[in-house]
């Protein structure tokens, strides 16, 4: 697929309302776009998460990964911006099953989980659990939609999965994760 963008500034968004790739203009306020937009976000977050996971030797192998699963999210963005159920979706089942075997070959080497895993240890595991948590936002995002596409809730629902198994892996396979300690503020000192 060719694409060409001649012009970035077009005005046409300038009273609030913006096109779908079909044409149909729509409030930026409305469900669809706030959707697209969190999408979006999501993906410019994976481009954070890219630069550091190429500076750490545990991860800078995964980077290539992770540039797919972000070709996938423009894929899932196309897709929300033609609405139309008789469309034959960019986004395939494929990506999802694809995610599954991936988070499974990081799981598989990682310790068991005794306790709920805090955000934080290495900045690729710190960075890793706040792209999950925009997944998850992206996903509520979807789920809301008429016509949403339908491989989009799956793909989302795997993709906050697999940073949470990526954050563990930047963790040294979840030997450095923070762990939760309940009720820990008001524990006596010892």
């Amino acid at each position: 697929m060719s694409i060409r963008i001649d012009r970035i500034v077009t005005r046409g968004g300038d009273s609030g309302q913006t096109s779908l790739g079909d044409g149909t203009r729509v409030s930026k306020s409305s469900p669809r776009i706030e959707a697209m937009g969190t999408v979006d976000e999501l993906n410019a977050q994976l481009g954070i998460l890219c630069c550091y996971m190429a500076q750490d030797a545990r991860t800078s192998g995964l980077v290539n990964e992770v540039r797919q699963i972000q070709s996938c999210l423009f894929d899932l963005g196309a897709d929300l911006c033609l609405p139309d159920p008789e469309r034959s979706p960019s986004l395939t089942a494929e990506a999802s099953t694809w995610l599954e075997v991936r988070l499974e070959d990081m799981r598989q080497h990682q310790q068991a989980l005794k306790s709920f895993v805090l955000p934080g240890g290495s900045f690729v595991a710190a960075h890793a659990h706040l792209v999950r948590t925009v997944a998850r936002r992206a996903e509520r995002r979807v789920a809301v939609l008429e016509h949403a596409p339908s491989e989009a809730l799956r793909f989302l629902n795997r993709l906050s999965d697999y940073f949470f198994v990526l954050a563990r892996h930047a963790n040294n396979d979840g030997e450095t994760d923070i762990l939760w300690s309940p009720g820990r503020w008001h524990q006596k000192k010892t």
